[in-house]
């Protein structure tokens, strides 16, 4: 069988490639780019050729600076950045921000090198953004996908659901165009009777469906948001569309089926069970003096706030865990875990029984990646680069049912 060619865009430190190589040799990356803009040094760069070596393949450079450069290949990959897509800030542009921008190079790429195959991850809310049109960005993206000949599977999984020790929400994106057997199969399908087998594809057959089995599907979702259209002209999209979108779906030909489904669980890794042993470093522990601050942070709160005009309103939210709970999967890792805030993780040590945060160490496990991955930089690079990256595991799940589907 000849290897499969691929392109990993957004590369971050390699995790869509430690996923694909875990699952079959026979995916080659022949061509990967990865860039942060306004950080003077390339940490996350620096550190995906640690470990995959110097080559004039691998591109430290802004990818629209470089996009006519990519070469043919039959896999495309990347977690392209999410910052702009957000359903709870009124301001989050989505496609049309700086980050939710960098869709259009995706694009620009599927248009000029046409690959068999395309794998995505994106924060869950991609989905459902931007706040102000909801469903808006992702009815583009299928768009794009469509005019270009691809059918698209998507499905936003947690990863705490099949097996893996964090909760953290994503949206998938597969697709597979035209020119593919698996295509011309479903294609086939579809024309016998649509819907029956859009709903199979969505529940078993699909790529998506196969890499993270459901146990069922929501019938009150099923019947009132079942979604069978035709998409509209590209500006009818930008304009108008306030699509019904949920997260698992499938689109063919132009048309969406969508609906909400229950995940076939395994159990999950605990937090306790990825700790490192031993002795941890004391930079790691809270301080005495700044436990107010971190009770303050993880409580809760309803108290009178000023605006940047001068005006009050009520700010309130809810209190966290403090510490976090030891018997089940962490939460989501974010990029500030090394700041004092309310969403890094504290935990209470088993071995001396006092508070800390999580180590660099535990945060690369929590993602699936091989100790020390990061070492190299400093640890608040070490916490960003792990809080943007994905969970491999669910990159080599999805990698293993496409290779047998290409197959």
């Amino acid at each position: 069988m000849d290897d499969i060619r691929v392109v990993e865009l957004f590369a971050g430190v390699g995790g869509f490639r430690l996923g694909l190589e875990a699952a079959f040799e026979r995916f080659k990356v022949i061509w990967a780019n990865q860039w942060e803009p306004y950080q003077n040094e390339q940490f996350a760069f620096s550190c995906y050729t640690r470990h995959f070596g110097t080559s004039p393949s691998h591109i430290c450079a802004d990818i629209a600076k470089v996009k006519e450069n990519v070469p043919e290949h039959d896999l495309l990959v990347g977690g392209f950045p999410c910052q702009d897509y957000s359903i709870l800030k009124k301001d989050a542009k989505g496609i049309e921000g700086a980050k939710g921008r960098l869709w259009w190079e995706i694009d620009t790429i599927l248009e000029k090198r046409r690959p068999k195959y395309v794998i995505l991850e994106n924060v869950d809310r991609l989905v459902r953004s931007p706040a102000r049109q909801i469903g808006r960005d992702f009815s583009i993206i299928l768009r794009c996908f469509y005019e270009k000949g691809y059918a698209v599977e998507w499905r936003v999984v947690n990863a705490a659901d099949y097996g893996c020790a964090q909760r953290r929400r994503r949206t998938f994106i597969v697709a597979y165009h035209n020119t593919t057997a698996f295509y011309r199969r479903f294609a086939e399908d579809v024309c016998k009777q649509w819907l029956k087998t859009m709903h199979r594809y969505v529940i078993t057959d699909g790529i998506m469906a196969q890499a993270f089995p459901v146990q069922s599907f929501r019938k009150d979702y099923f019947d009132q948001w079942i979604d069978e259209l035709i998409f509209p002209s590209m500006q009818d999209i930008i304009e108008q569309q306030r699509a019904r979108l949920h997260g698992a779906g499938i689109m063919i030909n132009g048309r969406i089926y969508s609906l909400e489904v229950v995940p076939q669980r395994i159990p999950p890794i605990q937090l306790k069970d990825i700790l490192e042993r031993g002795t941890v470093d004391e930079r790691y522990f809270l301080k005495e003096n700044e436990l107010p601050q971190w009770i303050y942070k993880k409580g809760a709160k309803h108290e009178i706030r000023k605006r940047a005009d001068g005006s009050e309103y009520v700010f309130t939210e809810g209190a966290m865990a403090f510490p976090d709970p030891l018997d089940k999967p962490s939460r989501t890792l974010v990029t500030s875990e090394a700041k004092l805030s309310r969403m890094s993780h504290v935990i209470r040590d088993p071995l001396s029984g006092r508070l800390r945060t999580l180590t660099p160490v535990e945060c690369e496990r929590l993602n699936g990646f091989p100790d020390n991955w990061t070492a190299g930089m400093s640890d608040k690079m070490r916490y960003f680069c792990m809080g943007n990256a994905l969970v491999v595991p669910m990159v080599t799940r999805l990698a293993e049912q496409l290779f047998i589907t290409q197959a």
